[in-house]
Order: C-alpha cells, then structure tokens, then sequence
C-alpha cells in the first residue's frame, strides 16, 4: 500500500488521534492536576489531593471498563461503530468544555466533569482502535497503528504548546491570570477534538452490516460467546494479561507524572516542558516503532520499550532536579508511543476482523482495568507512608510483571494471527 500516509481513510482514522490527544495532554497530564492541585483545592495537603486524582482516574476507567466490551458488541452487531464512536466522543468534548465553568474550591464538580470527560474519551477510543482493521491490510497494522500514535503525539503537543503561551504571558491574549488561561484551554481543547474528528465521520467507512436481531439481547449472547472464545485462546490471554500489568504502568505515569513533579518541588514550567519534549520526541519515535515492528516483530520492540521504562521508573523515585525530569522525559518520549502501537497492532493479529469492535473493547477494558489499579495503588502508596517517591516506585510491580508474561507470549505473523 504504497502512500499509505495520504491514503484518505487512514488519514482520516489518524486524525482522530490528533484530535482527541489533546483532551490526553492538556487537561489529563497537564492542566487538570495543576487545577485540582491548586485552583480547585479546598485546602487539603498534597497527598490528599494526589489521592483524589488517583481515585477520579480509577473511577473513570473502571466505568468504561465494565463497559467497553458491551459497547464494542452493540456495535458490531448494530453495524454502527462510527455513530456510537461520536455519541461518546460527544459527551467527552460537553464535558471538556464543561471544566472552563467550574469554580475555586469546587473539587469534587471537577472531578465529576472530568470522569465524564474521560469516559467519552476512553469509549470512543475503544470503538475507533477496531476501526483500523477496516481500513487497512493486516501487514501493514503496525505502520498505520504507528501513525496514528504519531499524529496524536503532534497534534496535542501543537495544541498543547499554543496553551503553554497563553498560560505564560496571559495578558498577551486579554486574560487576567495564568488560571484564565488554564481555563480557556479547556474549551480549545473540546473545540479541538470536535473539529478534526471530521475527517473520521467523513472519510471512513466501515465495513459490515447491522445483524438482524435485537442489539442489545444480541450483543449479550455474543458477549458470552466471545467470553468463551477469548477463554479458548491461550496465547491470547496470555497477552491479555501481560497488557493489563504493563500498560497500567504506563498510563499511571502519564496520568500523575505532573502531581509527582509538583511534590517534589518542581516548577510548573519545568513540567510544562518536559511534556513538551515527551510528546514532540514521541511523533517521530511512534513511526520508528512501527518500522521497527515491521523488521524484527511487534513482540521484540515491546520488550525493548518496556526494560526502558522500568529503567525510567527506578531513576524517577530518585530524581532531584528539574534535569533529571528533562532526561526522564526524554526517555519516556522514546518508548511510550511504541508501547502503544505495538500492543494495538498485535493485538489486532491476534482477533476476527468481523468482531473487531467487541474484541478491541475486551482490550480496552483490559487497559481500563489496569488504569484502575495503577493509579489508586500510587495514591494509596502515597497516602499511607506519606511519600510520593514510593509511590512511583510501586509501579514497577507492574512493569517487570507485564514483561515477564511478554517473553512468553508468541508473536503473530504480519497477516494474521499465529
């Protein structure tokens, strides 16, 4: 598939990244916990408020978790994949939006809009992941799973960089303070996501048709039946369950690298930078993942990604200045989009292309339930022994966990499953 970058139904799929990592960026990783941390605090000390960031990320994806698989059966079996992908994507942009109206003090209505926010986000995520095996050849997964990480990574940081400016030099944009400038983001984010999702709407077409039956009596009868199948398929859990430890880890970081940052003293600005250069070098490094899935094996490049990120966590519990964070960051930026796209695109190997949605939401509400897990575990941590630097340090449970079940699992050829 020669100009596969251009071609118009993987551009338009791709775009969607583009979109809706803005929402992943500037209000998960950066402005939210800045705001909950800070603006919307009701005087409760930091590891109180690191304790309610962790439980706001918990709840959110346990809810999608539980129901991710549903949705992807409804869908599949609705033919409907798309509309069900934007009434989700829907409710994250309402809710987005919604956090520019959210007074001082008012933490727990924060909290309340921003799971909200992250179920849209999460649910439409789950449906536009087994969008993919619509659009393109399985040989050539890895490449356009790489891409569309790759465009997620640029457009939130172009976004995200525009934000940084206003928060910096508020007056220049007619702003009063660097919380107006927090605030506004918010809402350039929700228009954001909801402009360049049009190219998905308009470009992609899926393919398959509504099944005759009931939706929803049906999609609990498959539900069961692929419950069964996946049961059935040993390699398959095998991988189910070492994505569910290792991806905790690495969306536990993203979710509280800035609320472990500002614990330890470091400035909003050095943070600010340091997501800058993770997301600027993670564009790039996304596409040198797909290639690299491409020569030697999805497998290989995971556990590639995976010894540098619990490298990076060990040195994160011991790090004291704001240089240190720049080269974690760095490191981070390396690896993080490889471990995303690698894990979608083999395990899109692994699965029916005709129950491409159900089975996606079984692997999303797998990452789901990890979310929940990972970040509750730092809060607790943090909580209970009063240090956020064991907090981090927890995490590696997960990783070295998920790398061990890795090794094990077989990889799948480049056309199909193995």
């Amino acid at each position: 598939m020669k100009g596969i970058w251009f071609h118009r139904p993987v551009l338009g799929w791709a775009a969607y990244d583009w979109a809706n990592s803005a929402f992943s960026l500037s209000v998960v990783t950066a402005f939210f916990p800045v705001l909950l941390s800070e603006y919307w605090n009701d005087g409760a000390d930091s590891t109180l408020t690191t304790f309610r960031l962790g439980m706001a990320n918990g709840v959110a994806s346990l809810i999608i978790a539980i129901a991710a698989p549903l949705l992807g059966a409804i869908a599949d079996l609705a033919g409907r994949r798309k509309g069900l992908l934007f009434l989700l994507a829907a409710l994250g942009i309402v809710m987005t939006g919604s956090l520019y109206f959210v007074a001082r003090g008012q933490w727990l209505l924060g909290v309340m809009c921003y799971v909200f926010a992250s179920v849209g986000f999460a649910g439409s995520n789950s449906l536009y992941d087994g969008l993919m095996m619509h659009i393109a050849p399985a040989s050539h997964y890895d490449r356009v799973s790489a891409y569309g990480y790759a465009l997620g990574y640029l457009g939130g940081a172009l976004l995200f960089a525009l934000n940084v400016v206003m928060v910096a030099n508020p007056e220049l944009f007619g702003l009063a303070s660097e919380v107006e400038a927090i605030r506004l983001a918010f809402l350039m984010v929700a228009a954001w996501w909801l402009l360049f999702s049009m190219p998905l709407l308009f470009w992609v077409k899926e393919s398959g048709e509504a099944r005759v039956g009931k939706p929803v009596a049906e999609s609990f009868r498959q539900l069961i039946s692929t419950i069964k199948s996946i049961g059935g398929q040993s390699n398959l859990m095998l991988f189910l369950f070492a994505y569910w430890l290792y991806i905790d880890g690495v969306y536990t970081i993203i979710k509280m690298a800035v609320d472990y940052g500002l614990s330890q003293g470091l400035s909003m600005q050095d943070l600010i930078r340091a997501i800058l250069i993770t997301n600027f070098i993670g564009f790039p490094a996304a596409l040198v993942f797909g290639r690299i899935g491409l020569q030697i094996g999805a497998k290989q490049g995971l556990v590639i990604a995976l010894v540098i990120y619990i490298f990076v966590t060990f040195a994160a519990a011991f790090i004291t200045t704001s240089a240190e964070f720049y080269v974690l960051a760095i490191c981070i930026g390396l690896v993080q989009g490889g471990v995303q796209s690698l894990s979608r695109s083999f395990f899109a190997r692994l699965i029916p292309p005709r129950q491409s949605a159900e089975y996606f939401g079984f692997f999303n509400m797998i990452g789901k339930f990890s979310a929940v897990l990972g970040p509750m575990l730092t809060g607790v941590v943090a909580l209970s022994f009063g240090s956020q630097r064991l907090g981090i340090l927890s995490i590696l449970i997960l990783f070295l966990g998920g790398l061990f079940l890795l090794i094990k699992v077989q990889q799948p050829s480049k056309e199909g499953s193995v």
